[in-house]
C-alpha cells in the first residue's frame, strides 16, 4: 500500500509529516505540473492541541498545522512549495473534510456496455474503484478494470461524476463515457473504452451514540437544553443584556442570527443564518421574539461546527457601513460556547469594524476555555490584523461562568452578566463619535439621541 513512491522517483509526489513521524505518501501521477492527488490523509484532530504538518516533495517543502486547513474559509488552504532560494517551486493547496459526520451509506447499482475486451477468451470481468467522495459534493473519480485471478488487474478507462449528480437517480444525465487517456492520445478515431449507466441509487444514514447526545438540545447535557421551568445559558444571556439594551432601540425589531449549524432541507452548513428561516427579514420583535425564534430554530437545525465569527461580524459591519453619520450605532451580541476557529479572519474582521459605528459583546457560555477570546478584547492591546491596528476598543468578552449566582438565582446573574458586559457601550460610542466630530442634536429635535440596532 506504500509503494507507489520511492525516493529516487522523479514524478510529483508529496510526503506528509505527523508529529515528527512519516504519516503517509500521495500517489505518483505522470507527467503534469498541476497534480490533483486523490489520496486522503485522515488524521485524528484534537483542537486544543497544535498539529504541527510538513509536507515535502522534490519540489520543495512547506510547513503548516492542521488547525490552519480547518480555519481557512472553506477549509481550503494554499501554501508556497519553498525549495531553492530565489526559485519558484509552485503552490500547494490543502483541503480538509470531517469524517465522522460522513455516515451517509450510498447502495447503487450500475452497468456497463461496450466495454473494450481484455481477456484473450471472453469478455471483460469489470469492477470499478472509487477514488474518492467528499461532503461538499465535488468530483468522484471511477476508474473501470478488468478483473485477472493473477490479482494484474487491466485499466479500461475512467469517468468523473459527483455525488450530487448519482443522488439524481437513475436519468440521461448518469450514463458516462469510459475514457482511456492512453487511447485518446494514440488515435484519432477513438471515442470512449463503452459506458457505464446508473440504473438506482438509494442513501440511507447510519447513526452512532454519539449523534443521540451531542449537541441535542432534548438532552440535560446539552447548554441549549430547552427545560420547561428554567432558561438556559443561552436565554439567560440573551434576555440579560437584551432588556437592558432594548431600551435605546426605538423600533424594537432586533435582527437575529444563528451560527454553526447544518440547514434543512439539504444539510448545508451556514455560520450566519436568521434564525425566524426568515432570509429576507431576519427581525424578531423584543427580546421574546428573539426568544421564541431561538427556541423554534433549536428544533429545524443540526448544531455543528466550527466556530466562526467573521461571517456574522461581516455582516453587522456591512449595515453599519451604510449609517455613518451618528444617527445609528450598532451593537452585535454574540453568545458562544466554543473556542473560536477562525481567529484570522475574525481579527480582520474586527479591525475593520472598529472604524464603523458599532460595538461587539461576546459572551462565553459553558465549560471551554475561552483563553484566545481575550485577544479580542483590546482593553490592553488593541486588536491588529496584517499591520492594521483596530481604530477603536469595540469588543467585550467575559466567560458567564464568571457571573453565575452559586445559590441558583438566575436573576441575580443576569444582573451580574449585564453590569459588566454593557459597561463599556456608552464610551465606545462616545469614541466613535469623537473620532468622527459628530456632536450631539439639539434637545428639541425629533430624534435627540442615536438609535442603537442591536444584533443577535
Amino acid at each position: 500500500i506504500m509503494m507507489l513512491s520511492v525516493s529516487n522517483q522523479r514524478e510529483p509526489d508529496s510526503v506528509m509529516e505527523y508529529r515528527n513521524k512519516r504519516f503517509g505518501r500521495t500517489e505518483v501521477i505522470d507527467n503534469t505540473l498541476n497534480p490533483d492527488f486523490v489520496r486522503k490523509f485522515v488524521l485524528d484532530y484534537f483542537f486544543e492541541e497544535k498539529q504541527n504538518l510538513r509536507f515535502d516533495s522534490f519540489l520543495g517543502q512547506t510547513f503548516c498545522t492542521l488547525g490552519e486547513i480547518i480555519g481557512s474559509s472553506g477549509s481550503r488552504l494554499e501554501r508556497v512549495l519553498s525549495g531553492i532560494p530565489g526559485k519558484k517551486c509552485g503552490n500547494i493547496i490543502f483541503t480538509a473534510e470531517e469524517l465522522s459526520n460522513c455516515r451517509d451509506i450510498a447502495t447503487m447499482q450500475l452497468c456497463a456496455n461496450k466495454l473494450d475486451k481484455k481477456d484473450f477468451f471472453g469478455k471483460s470481468d469489470p469492477f470499478l474503484v472509487f477514488y474518492r467522495s467528499n461532503e461538499d459534493g465535488t468530483t468522484v473519480k471511477v476508474d473501470v478494470y478488468d478483473w485477472d485471478r493473477d490479482g494484474s488487474h487491466d485499466f479500461i478507462g475512467e469517468f468523473t461524476t459527483s455525488y450530487r449528480e448519482l443522488s439524481r437517480g437513475q436519468s440521461q444525465f448518469n450514463v458516462y463515457e469510459v475514457l482511456n487517456p492512453k487511447k485518446k492520445g494514440r488515435k484519432k478515431k477513438y471515442v470512449n473504452s463503452g459506458t457505464v449507466t446508473l440504473l438506482s441509487f438509494k442513501v440511507e444514514s447510519e447513526y452512532t451514540f454519539v449523534d443521540f447526545i451531542r449537541g441535542n438540545p432534548s438532552q440535560p447535557t446539552s447548554l441549549h437544553y430547552m427545560n420547561p421551568y428554567q432558561l438556559n445559558a443561552y436565554a439567560m444571556a440573551l434576555k440579560a443584556v437584551g432588556e437592558i439594551i432594548q431600551d435605546y432601540d426605538s423600533d424594537k425589531l432586533f435582527p437575529a442570527y444563528g451560527f454553526g449549524a447544518k440547514l434543512p432541507p439539504d444539510g448545508k452548513i451556514s455560520h450566519a443564518f436568521p434564525l425566524n428561516s426568515d432570509c429576507e427579514n431576519a427581525n424578531c420583535v423584543g427580546i421574546e421574539g428573539v426568544l421564541e425564534a431561538y427556541y423554534d430554530c433549536l428544533r429545524k437545525v443540526q448544531l455543528y461546527g466550527p466556530t466562526n465569527f467573521a461571517p456574522v461580524i461581516n455582516q453587522v459591519a456591512q449595515c453599519a457601513s451604510e449609517v455613518t453619520d451618528g444617527s445609528q450605532y450598532f451593537v452585535l451580541l454574540i453568545i458562544t460556547d466554543g473556542v473560536i476557529s477562525d481567529m484570522v479572519q475574525t481579527r480582520e474582521a474586527v479591525v475593520t469594524a472598529a472604524s464603523l459605528p458599532m460595538s461587539v459583546i461576546i459572551v462565553g457560555v459553558g465549560p471551554a476555555e475561552f483563553d484566545a477570546m481575550e485577544e479580542l478584547d483590546g482593553d490592553e492591546v488593541r486588536v491588529s490584523s496584517r499591520g492594521r491596528v483596530a481604530e477603536r476598543d469595540i469588543v467585550q468578552f467575559v466567560p458567564f461562568r464568571d457571573y453565575i449566582d452559586r445559590s441558583g438565582n438566575q436573576v441575580l446573574s443576569m444582573a451580574r452578566l449585564a453590569k459588566d458586559v454593557l459597561a463599556e457601550i456608552p464610551d465606545q460610542l462616545l469614541s466613535f463619535m469623537k473620532s468622527r466630530g459628530i456632536e450631539p442634536r439639539p434637545a428639541l429635535c425629533p430624534s435627540p439621541t442615536p438609535q442603537i440596532n442591536v444584533h443577535l
